[in-house]
């Protein structure tokens, strides 16, 4: 196995870990974790069922990533961290459209997608 393969596995193995339990605290601490997302108003406890949601959504993302890396499939795993990458990059640009904090959305959604893609580029150079 490649170095770029072995760094691209890492980064592919702290992204579904993350994400996985960036989705499990939206199922277990739903306003707590979401008044850290950087949008400038988060959700009353009302809205849970929705935060919720996002943590199921969060959770699977997180496995559709796991399953590939545990199977050894490093070009399907390259290119679903290349589309993957996508949602943080969505976050990012809905946190700047409703004015929340610019260094979550550059520093945090915009880091997180960089460092996905990274990840995608490396493991697909190297496989």
């Amino acid at each position: 196995m490649s170095v770029q393969l072995w760094i691209g596995a890492a980064i592919a193995v702290a992204t579904a870990v993350f994400i996985i339990f960036v989705g499990v605290r939206f199922l277990v601490t739903p306003q707590a974790f979401a008044a850290n997302f950087g949008l400038p108003n988060w959700p009353s406890e009302a809205a849970n069922s929705w935060l919720n949601l996002k943590g199921v959504r969060d959770i699977v993302s997180g496995l559709v990533i796991a399953v590939p890396l545990a199977f050894g499939e490093w070009r399907v795993l390259a290119v679903l961290m290349a589309v993957a990458a996508l949602t943080p990059i969505g976050d990012a640009l809905v946190v700047l459209k409703y004015r929340g904090r610019k260094a979550m959305a550059y520093g945090v959604h915009g880091g997180t997608a960089l460092l996905v893609l990274v990840g995608a580029f490396l493991l697909g150079a190297g496989s």
